[in-house]
């Protein structure tokens, strides 16, 4: 008898386990990164008893409400979405018209990797998201701290160079954020959008001739903005860019590492992804409504110079600025 009773409480517990552990989608854009790999183990390391769902969208929106139907097929208790594109396509913008259905206003929702989640039209403001189910990171070093670093290595910095991608929300944003700047910062912005193709898409070859028409207008320093596509295409840009003598200042901290960007200002992607498991204890364990929260601001960024590029373009990096940089290369 005693043995039977043991063996019904072992049962309970075990039922119990399974009813106390958490399920979690994530949705990335293009594969499990740093960010996505952060995310996870936070949890881990918290203790969160929590099962990962990876699916992946491979830069194509249409599989987007295939994720999100199986999500409510599977009764997950909270999505991660990866970027822009991924989070719009699951949960739909502010007033998105059409039907309700198509988009997620359930299911507990935490973002990552969205450059503007205002301007994106994804949450009323950082401080209050005015969607009920809704919440996320903020990662974007403010402009301001960018114009400052390229005035630190050029003092004679006037035109601002930019390529974007009018296919991305991200790109589009940027540079109407950065146009919107301009005067109050004192700097011209000389932008440039890539060609689309028949497919919508832009063309990496299209690229040395928008930063040789940039180079033709005046620009004397490169911007490369919010872009997947910019950040894929990073060594044709960059690489491009230091042959026609222009520096490139990007968000993208790999592209100084293993590419020509002269410097990055950015976080870690690591700690973004950490910043929303944050977000998603939060609402795992305690039981708060992502609309409750703020969005996340990182406050950490980390400096990184290219000093390869730095002595190919005689561009040499003042001292109180490389007291706070890590040096590559």
């Amino acid at each position: 008898m005693r043995r039977l009773a043991m063996a019904v409480a072992l049962m309970l517990a075990a039922s119990a386990a399974q009813a106390a552990r958490y399920e979690v989608m994530i949705v990335t854009w293009r594969g499990c990164e740093e960010a996505c790999e952060g995310f996870q183990a936070q949890l881990r390391e918290r203790g969160v008893d929590v099962e990962f769902v990876l699916r992946d969208a491979g830069q194509d929106r249409g599989r987007l409400p295939a994720f999100l139907a199986e999500a409510r097929a599977r009764q997950v208790d909270l999505i991660l979405s990866w970027g822009t594109s991924v989070t719009q396509g699951l949960a739909g913008t502010l007033g998105e018209p059409g039907d309700p259905a198509d988009f997620n206003h359930d299911i507990p929702q935490v973002f990552m990797i969205v450059a503007d989640p205002v301007g994106a039209g994804l949450v009323e403001s950082l401080e209050r998201t005015g969607r009920r189910n809704l919440t996320g990171t903020y990662n974007r070093v403010p402009e301001e701290v960018n114009i400052e670093t390229i005035r630190a290595l050029r003092p004679d910095f006037r035109r601002l160079g930019l390529i974007y991608n009018g296919n991305e929300p991200n790109s589009v944003l940027k540079r109407a954020e950065l146009a919107a700047l301009a005067t109050r910062l004192d700097f011209e912005l000389v932008a440039r959008a890539l060609p689309l193709a028949a497919d919508g898409e832009p063309r990496e070859a299209d690229i040395a001739p928008a930063i040789a028409a940039l180079k033709a207008d005046g620009a004397d320093f490169l911007y490369l903005g919010s872009s997947s596509f910019l950040q894929r295409a990073g060594r044709t840009v960059t690489a491009t860019a230091v042959q026609q003598g222009l520096a490139v200042l990007s968000p993208y901290e790999q592209l100084v590492r293993e590419a020509s960007a002269l410097i990055s200002v950015a976080p870690r992607y690591r700690d973004v992804g950490r910043l929303a498991g944050v977000q998603a204890e939060r609402i795992l364990t305690e039981g708060r409504q992502g609309g409750d929260l703020p969005v996340l601001q990182m406050r950490d960024f980390a400096v990184v110079i290219n000093m390869q590029v730095a002595r190919t373009l005689r561009l040499f990096p003042p001292l109180p600025l490389l007291q706070v940089a890590e040096t590559v290369n």
